[in-house]
């Protein structure tokens, strides 16, 4: 699967634009941050991952000073 294809709506959305604006920081600073590729960062927030390693998360989260609720939040199906 490319990452421009859509994927099924698991009713996770990540709000990563969101807390990076917040932040005044930009997906390239985020990505040297944490150690991960500005690729994989931008399907994690245009909600095309399948999956997130746990030290990935806890990595995004303390560069960002939020805790995981804050990132990954259930939407409406």
């Amino acid at each position: 699967m490319s990452p421009a294809e859509p994927t099924e709506d698991t009713g996770i959305h990540c709000q990563l634009d969101e807390l990076l604006e917040a932040r005044g920081m930009t997906l390239t600073a985020l990505s040297e941050a944490v150690g991960v590729s500005v690729v994989n960062l931008s399907v994690l927030k245009n909600d095309r991952a399948k999956a997130i390693r746990y030290s990935t998360l806890a990595a995004i989260c303390d560069a960002l000073d939020c805790e995981v609720g804050e990132l990954l939040v259930r939407t409406p199906r």
